[in-house]
């Protein structure tokens, strides 16, 4: 029941209506469950930061679940590991494969034009540089 009422939040249609729905949700969970509404009211800037055509992706546990599919595929070859440090260089060599897939590759799971606006124009000077993720080569 408290999992289907925190998948409501995000169910609703502008950001404006989740952070009220989240203030109600909070409130009423909050009744049998005060650590629940602590969380919710905790992480409330950070729930509702992303733009909110990114809903949908970021509820979504597809990424994650292609990965263990690959991993499982992967891993069904082998059958028999012999010692837990061969399973380990495998996953890692999986999950370094599917890293150079998503940045050899232009196609991204979130807009980058609209993650953009995540990140303010003007940093403060507290604040770190985001790294630079295109891929440049010399000729």
């Amino acid at each position: 029941m408290a999992a289907a009422t925190i998948r409501a939040i995000f169910a609703q249609p502008t950001a404006d209506a989740v952070r009220t729905q989240l203030d109600t949700v909070a409130d009423m969970l909050g009744k049998q469950f005060p650590k629940v509404k602590d969380m919710l009211l905790e992480a409330k800037d950070d729930l509702t930061a992303f733009p909110e055509r990114h809903w949908k992706k970021i509820q979504s546990t597809n990424p994650l679940e292609r990965i263990n599919r690959e991993v499982k595929r992967r891993t069904d070859v082998v059958q028999v590991f012999p010692n837990d440090g061969a399973l380990l260089r495998l996953v890692t060599a999986v999950l370094f494969e599917l890293h150079d897939e998503w940045i050899a590759f232009p196609c991204r799971y979130l807009p980058e034009g609209s993650m953009d606006q995540l990140y303010p124009a003007e940093r403060p000077e507290s604040a770190p540089a985001l790294p630079n993720t295109t891929n440049t080569t010399a000729d």
